[in-house]
């Protein structure tokens, strides 16, 4: 059995998008998977939204600020499968048959220990600055785990639940980068597996207004920085909704 894990926080907007792929009639006889939605303090109709269409919804009880690494790590406690699949709330898959059929075939029974796949901007939205620093990304990503540097963005994540347990899940006080830091832990263990062959699409918003330089520069400083001293330079991972 699979579990699908949604951190959320504020996204009513785009998460029905996911949802309504996900909860296909079809695909859930097919494969076999759960949806659940960790929230982080959503003050939006999320909560509502995610109770409609997800398996289970974990809740920020303390009322403290949550980030993405302790939501991810409260839906993977509240997880019945043995394969976690981690997706952010605003994120499409180009075919979801293909997505889940590559993993029941080439991932579930292989010898990789995580698996991740390429990330671009929607057809409809996408621009050529998108086409050239996606597709400049998504190579060099595939880089970094074929050297066993590891590395798998948080867009999409499928991960087996020994691993994740053993490695103690996301390190919960990185703000920033908890991802890359993930997977260059289990790439210490194990292969990584980049599928290049899938696709998952994420919203510009964030590119559309901090802009590819400031995006970037954010991702290197706090990647050094959890090399280097094992923390993110940033404290909080801005909202952009």
């Amino acid at each position: 059995m699979y579990s699908i894990i949604i951190p959320t926080l504020n996204e009513e907007r785009l998460l029905p998008d996911i949802l309504k792929q996900l909860t296909d009639s079809s695909l859930r006889k097919k494969y076999k998977y759960e949806i659940i939605v960790s929230d982080g303090g959503s003050k939006d109709k999320t909560i509502d939204i995610a109770s409609a269409y997800a398996d289970k919804v974990c809740l920020n009880k303390q009322g403290a600020q949550q980030n993405i690494a302790i939501g991810r790590n409260i839906g993977a406690k509240a997880a019945s499968g043995n394969i976690f699949i981690f997706l952010n709330g605003d994120v499409l898959i180009k075919d979801t048959e293909r997505f889940f059929s590559f993993i029941e075939n080439s991932f579930s029974s292989g010898e990789y220990l995580a698996m991740t796949c390429p990330v671009r901007i929607p057809p409809a939205e996408e621009i050529t600055v998108d086409k050239l620093y996606h597709g400049f990304y998504n190579s060099y990503f595939n880089f970094l785990n074929v050297i066993g540097m590891g590395m798998g963005r948080g867009e999409c994540q499928v991960i087996r639940r020994e691993i994740f347990e053993k490695l103690g899940g996301n390190n919960e006080i990185l703000a920033a980068g908890e991802d890359f830091d993930l997977f260059r832990k289990i790439r210490r263990h194990g292969k990584i597996l980049f599928a290049k062959d899938l696709l998952v699409y994420e919203s510009p918003r964030r590119y559309r207004k901090l802009g590819y330089f400031n995006v970037t520069f954010s991702w290197l400083k706090n990647s050094f920085s959890v090399v280097v001293k094992n923390r993110s330079i940033s404290t909080e991972w801005e909202q952009i909704r």
